[in-house]
């Protein structure tokens, strides 16, 4: 079996392309390396030689992609390639709709070249976010694949998008007599690190959370900041649920194995359970041994007061359930990378 990743040398795409490799499947990665990083790929190389391919382009290079689909012979995609960040979106939406939309349109059309070039992908597992929920009804928490989606940003809304694209995508492949089998997975939010300590988390700029209070811990930020503490929560912060990126991936493999012809499947992937941003400051002191200065702000608008999943679905019909839950544990894998990377993937 040979899978393309995209956006493969990221944090989230690497970890799938060494699990990939775990199991023995071919990769071809393409990344155009723009926050992703080519150390990461050049790490996996050296642990798994004759398995990886990776290929430094864009996913708006259509014939590329094609070439890639038809001359390695791909049977499955994971696109991961996608911009991500909430404030940029708003910043610069058109950067996102271009990137996120005209990007997964690019690659479904070289999946419609290569297929005429009689190389066709069966399977397309697609990355996608709980932001595509916007701020879920109260009655909706924890959120199931029911809740409506009303996203509240154009990086949301570039997810939703790509979202009905491939429903129609596969719509019309269906109709056309050609095997395609989606699975989309909306995210929570992703965080840790692979338990061996090859790859981790390395972002410029940082905006997550845990690692956000990591970079203070280590004495690269001033101080941490609260945006809100009168949230009605257990300590007035605002609940979200993480998910260990190892259980992500996991839910990746199970999907893409999961999928037959002409099925298209949706699942929230997270936890089940909330951990609060008191917490998250408490347990990165717990873990690393260290203290630094945090400062109460007040709340941003948009900012629900909690958010955490309702795995019921993928449970059911993929078995899958996340394996690290614990919320130092999970914070322990991001710490152990960091202290052995204090430049990231630099050198």
């Amino acid at each position: 079996m040979t899978v393309l990743v995209t956006g493969g040398a990221g944090y989230i795409g690497s970890h799938a392309v060494q699990r990939l490799l775990v199991d023995g499947v071919r990769v071809v990665c393409l990344d155009n390396l723009f926050r992703g990083h080519r150390r990461a790929m050049e790490l996996l190389d050296g642990r798994h030689p004759g398995l990886l391919t990776f290929v430094e382009g864009d996913i708006n290079n259509r014939a590329l992609v094609a070439d890639l689909l038809t001359r390695h012979k791909v049977d499955a995609v994971m696109h991961f390639a996608a911009l991500a960040y909430v404030g940029e979106s708003v910043d610069d939406p058109l950067r996102y709709y271009h990137n996120n939309v005209s990007g997964l349109i690019s690659v479904l059309g070289a999946c419609d070249d290569a297929a005429k070039a009689g190389a066709g992908v069966r399977r397309f597992v697609f990355s996608s976010s709980c932001a595509t929920y916007g701020q879920p009804p109260e009655d909706m928490i924890p959120v199931p694949e029911h809740c409506p989606q009303n996203p509240v940003s154009p990086y949301g809304r570039s997810k939703l998008h790509d979202e009905h694209v491939l429903l129609d995508y596969a719509e019309a492949c269906r109709r056309a007599g050609r095997a395609f089998g989606v699975a989309m997975l909306r995210y929570f939010n992703v965080c840790g690190c692979d338990r061996t300590g090859l790859l981790g988390e390395d972002h410029t700029p940082e905006t997550h959370l845990i690692p956000v209070v990591l970079e203070a811990a280590m004495g690269k930020r001033a101080e941490v900041g609260i945006f809100g503490t009168d949230y009605p929560t257990p300590d007035g912060t605002c609940i979200r649920d993480y998910v260990h990126v190892e259980d992500l991936i996991d839910a990746h493999v199970l999907a893409m194995r999961r999928l037959r012809d002409g099925e298209v499947l949706a699942y929230n992937v997270g936890i089940g359970k909330g951990y609060s941003v008191r917490e998250i400051i408490d347990a990165v002191k717990a873990v690393t041994g260290r203290t630094f200065s945090v400062v109460e702000r007040p709340r941003r608008a948009g900012d629900p007061p909690a958010v955490f999943n309702n795995p019921g679905r993928i449970r059911a019909e993929l078995g899958w359930s996340a394996k690290v839950t614990d919320l130092r544990e999970i914070i322990g894998t991001a710490w152990a990378w960091m202290q052995a990377n204090p430049r990231g993937y630099v050198r």
